[in-house]
């Protein structure tokens, strides 16, 4: 994965990029991902970013040039480039999304807004897609980028120590991830499910996909409908129904 982050705030990247996983990752060169500072491609001296709106109005619009230049100068040829807004007006990120872009073999660029909105020719001539992770407003385009990034970037192959780690998580099997336990067996009366200290890798397998639908059914039932589901997975989800009631 090669991904560009543009945004007027380039430092708050810098922590999270320096730990974890992604650190890791840039270190083995297995991900690359480059931050620029938009400020770096205006032409007046005060590096301005913004103006009022056309029309009036509240706040202040991002103007177009800098992100045009930016993009353009970077990335010069338009076949190799992948132009992603965050905007809370995008299309939602979800994991199907997070695997696409893990299998996009060109870059992607992340445009961070801030102020008011990004002026409209932005987003009708220069970029993609248009994406956002949720249905609230944050102040700029900075944490959705970091969210895309993360989700991203373990889904490419040796960011994670265990490969098969980000096939088993929640939404990767389109539905929630069963319970997890680890040492002691016993805490505070808490007792680790039997079947876990078994030993029998099939019983355990079929008990965590029977977890995954209960805990699904509980908590987000609308996944179950866009799931491709076994025989065995619509016989839990009857039993599970069954002991719900």
């Amino acid at each position: 994965m090669k991904c560009d982050i543009i945004t007027i705030f380039p430092d708050i990247f810098h922590s999270y990029l320096s730990e974890g996983v992604v650190k890791k990752a840039l270190q083995k060169g297995i991900v690359e991902i480059n931050v620029h500072n938009l400020r770096d491609y205006t032409k007046d001296k005060h590096r301005t970013v913004d103006d009022y709106p056309y029309g009036g109005g509240s706040g202040m619009v991002m103007k177009p040039e800098p992100f045009f230049r930016a993009v353009e100068t970077l990335f010069p040829d338009a076949a190799q480039r992948r132009v992603i807004m965050l905007s809370p007006a995008g299309k939602q990120f979800d994991q199907n999304m997070a695997m696409e872009f893990s299998e996009d073999d060109r870059r992607l660029v992340l445009l961070c807004g801030r102020y008011e909105a990004i002026d409209e020719r932005v987003r009708t001539a220069l970029t993609h897609d248009e994406v956002s992770v949720g249905d609230y407003i944050l102040t700029g385009g900075e944490l959705p980028a970091l969210v895309i990034i993360d989700a991203v970037s373990r889904l490419i192959p040796g960011v994670l120590g265990d490969e098969h780690s980000a096939e088993v998580e929640s939404f990767s099997w389109g539905i929630l991830d069963y319970p997890h336990y680890t040492r002691p067996p016993l805490f505070r009366g808490l007792p680790v499910p039997e079947i876990l200290l078994s030993g029998n890798h099939k019983d355990i397998e079929r008990w965590r996909r029977r977890e995954a639908l209960k805990r699904t059914l509980q908590r987000r039932p609308e996944l179950l409908e866009k799931c491709r589901l076994s025989d065995e997975d619509e016989r839990f989800i009857r039993e599970i129904k069954e002991e719900l009631q």
